[in-house]
């Protein structure tokens, strides 16, 4: 028979203890990895002690400096060149990319222009770490080399930074969920679940940085600036397409005119009533001055015959 026992409901101040123990533990766990590289103790209390030949073989031991990781750089490059024809420099560019599993990440053309009568295009790829100096040289191929610059930046301590706190905040995941699964009250619940929350949404923060980090470690950026050698015009266009050409300009202008003219008959329609208006006074005083104006011609000759 097996005898079930009720836990007593805990306490906020049990919950808080518990959640010095999380944080005690966590500091603890880094004590105890400095303290891994300690010589031994022996049961006495007493450091072991070693012969004379193995002291002297310990201290030149101790002397050898600990070799270091390989540094994580994050390495980005530019490459300018001339070429005879752009176009074809950037098929050759995507075939470069293809042969060193690459990726294309950016392209701009530009057309000539007035004040740059030059054919140029920029191009930004992505290249795996351990390819960067063979595709710079496959690139350096295609055309004349006009400057050519590499630069780096270590970021082993943010790497290194980065997954101890993540290492810290797993742990301190893990003991507060054993904390809310001992957790009684509906209080005490709630606010472990919201601590637990916190770390949680840290984790992920935390490990996004971390993962672009490596990400920009494991592939190099290189931007590629290609020049044509020779500036071009553009040529004459042929018969056939200058025929095309007026004729679209020409049944765009017809049709242009067509909507101004029912346009302006719109006008027309709706300021009809003042027009009419103005060509009834005009027709009225034109017609009183064609009555009056014989009267006003007789006057003069009537009073010279009285």
């Amino acid at each position: 028979m097996y005898t079930l026992t009720k836990l007593p409901r805990t306490s906020a101040l049990f919950i808080s203890a518990l959640l010095g123990g999380v944080i005690f533990t966590s500091c603890a766990s880094s004590k105890q990895m400095a303290n891994k590289s300690a010589p031994p103790i022996a049961a006495s209390g007493a450091v072991n002690q070693l012969p004379a030949g193995e002291s002297s073989l310990s201290q030149k031991a101790e002397a050898v400096p600990i070799a270091r990781s390989r540094p994580q750089l994050i390495k980005k490059a530019a490459i300018s060149l001339t070429v005879n024809s752009v176009d074809r420099t950037i098929d050759a560019v995507s075939q470069i990319i293809n042969q060193q599993q690459g990726d294309l990440i950016g392209l701009k053309q530009q057309q000539p222009k007035n004040d740059n009568p030059r054919y140029t295009a920029t191009i930004q790829l992505r290249i795996p770490e351990n390819r960067l100096e063979p595709t710079l040289e496959q690139l350096a191929k295609l055309g004349t080399l006009e400057s050519r610059n590499i630069t780096a930046e270590d970021v082993g301590d943010r790497l290194v930074d980065f997954q101890a706190r993540l290492t810290n905040l797993q742990k301190t995941e893990a003991n507060l969920q054993k904390i809310m699964d001992r957790a009684g009250s509906v209080r005490d619940v709630l606010s472990v679940a919201q601590e637990l929350s916190n770390v949680r949404q840290t984790i992920e923060q935390i490990d996004a940085q971390l993962k672009n980090l490596q990400n920009q470690v494991a592939y190099s950026t290189i931007t590629l600036n290609l020049e044509a050698a020779v500036s071009s015009t553009s040529p004459q266009p042929a018969l056939g397409l200058q025929v095309q050409e007026t004729w679209n300009n020409s049944t765009h202008s017809l049709r242009a005119f067509s909507v101004g003219l029912l346009k302006l008959g719109i006008w027309l329609i709706v300021y009809s009533p003042y027009l009419l208006i103005f060509a009834a006074l005009v027709y009225g005083f034109r017609r009183w001055r064609r009555t009056h104006s014989p009267r006003l011609a007789q006057t003069p000759e009537s009073t010279s015959s009285n």
